[in-house]
């Protein structure tokens, strides 16, 4: 549990821990090598330990270190995967085109993760079709197999980031070539195309909707290091939106967050980029206004649009805002699950549509006891509670770790007050 008292504003630095969503699939493609690979800020997380436990159980020796794992998949098996770590993380799902390219073969319980919506894998499943894969289930379990990956050309009908992933997973094994269009643009795709190519393979059109994958290439192990987190990089910058201050982000991704940054500014806060040659520290300055601005819209997109992962955190802070805003998700039906509890703590927020929440800006916000059910909603709770009036208890705190590594720490060394409980 989170006990907040909020009402400070923040001020100093911080460092951005690495990407979640960057480290779990490029972990998941360790599995190709054969070979030991070490990969380099890693953040320490529920949802990274828990990457690593499966790993362990499919016979890859995995030592954590200071700043990252050693993965040896030399001896790596195929085995049934089940338990919490594969229900209870989503991106266990990157793991298909992974046990696919290297063993043929893969059964697994169906993964589970955030209750933000239906998130089907019918998308990963046609696409590994088209590739040859035969796909079985029975209950909660999903059996696939083939006896040998083809290069295929596949279209995605929605930019999936898991159906990209899985995709350039297997396709980098497979004989022939692949031609994906529809391919998403995220820049976590583009880490683990640079990590696959690190490895010996050949893709083309890298940051592209249009990847061309050479399969094949004997993949050999690497040291690769993962980029900061830009979800993480939003979050702490939107607390200083919310709770004011002036603070510093550093090693904050700014070439991926130019929809965040400009959202940001749109609300009232000042940013300025680092990373010159005048400048040694890379990252972003960030002064929060005395008070946020309403935005007339907001709406989530597949990158390079506004990302899903920061809409309620964005929504949270408009609930102080100055004026009427309007937030629309475009991509997960359920994010505004956190609506509720943010009512508890004064917030004048209403569902309109089932996408589209209308806020209208309050004065104050005051502290209450709330729960976390999803990993972003608990990050929007948190700067609830940063924002609120008085004392707040957050609850469900293990989602909020699946993505953070140290968010009480990191925002108490801002200047928040947050105890550990």
């Amino acid at each position: 549990m989170y006990q907040i008292y909020g009402g400070v504003p923040l001020q100093g630095k911080v460092k951005i821990q690495g990407s979640k969503n960057a480290a779990l699939p490029v972990l998941a493609a360790t599995l190709l090598t054969g070979e030991e690979s070490f990969i380099f800020n890693c953040p320490q997380i529920i949802d990274v330990q828990h990457m690593a436990k499966i790993l362990t159980s499919l016979g890859c020796k995995v030592r954590r270190m200071e700043d990252g794992y050693l993965i040896d998949s030399s001896q790596a098996f195929c085995c049934g995967m089940s338990g919490d770590a594969i229900t209870g993380m989503r991106s266990s799902l990157c793991l298909l085109g992974a046990m696919l390219g290297r063993f043929g073969k893969i059964v697994m319980e169906h993964p589970g993760g955030c209750v933000i919506g239906e998130r089907p894998i019918d998308l990963h499943l046609k696409a590994l079709e088209k590739m040859g894969v035969v796909f079985e289930e029975s209950g909660e379990t999903l059996t696939g197999h083939v006896e040998k990956l083809q290069g295929a050309r596949i279209r995605l009908t929605f930019p999936s980031v898991g159906a990209t992933e899985n995709v350039l997973l297997a396709a980098v094994m497979a004989e022939g070539d692949t031609e994906l269009t529809g391919a998403a643009r995220e820049p976590e795709i583009t880490t683990l195309c640079e990590f696959l190519t690190a490895c010996g393979a050949e893709i083309h059109g890298i940051g592209s909707s249009m990847l061309r994958i050479r399969g094949g290439r004997k993949l050999h192990g690497t040291q690769f290091r993962v980029p900061a987190d830009r979800i993480v990089a939003g979050t702490y910058l939107f607390a200083c939106v919310g709770c004011g201050g002036n603070i510093f982000l550093e090693d904050a991704p700014c070439s991926q967050m130019e929809t965040v940054i400009h959202a940001a500014e749109c609300m009232g806060a000042q940013c300025q980029l680092t990373g010159s040659q005048a400048v040694s520290e890379k990252g972003l300055y960030v002064q929060g206004p005395e008070r946020p601005r309403a935005v007339s819209r907001l709406r989530t997109e597949v990158y390079p649009g506004f990302p899903t992962d920061l809409q309620s955190i964005a929504l949270a802070v408009l609930t102080k805002a100055a004026g009427k805003s309007i937030v629309e998700e475009t991509i997960f039906e359920n994010r505004f699950r956190v609506l509720e509890s943010l009512k508890r703590m004064g917030a004048n927020v209403e569902l309109y549509t089932p996408k589209t929440a209308i806020i209208h800006g309050v004065d104050r916000l005051h502290g209450a006891a709330v729960e976390a059910q999803e990993l972003r909603g608990g990050a929007a709770l948190v700067l609830a509670g940063l924002m609120a009036d008085g004392k707040s208890e957050i609850t469900g705190c293990e989602f909020i770790r699946r993505g953070y590594e140290k968010i009480g720490e990191d925002l108490t060394d801002l200047g928040a007050r947050i105890i550990s409980v």
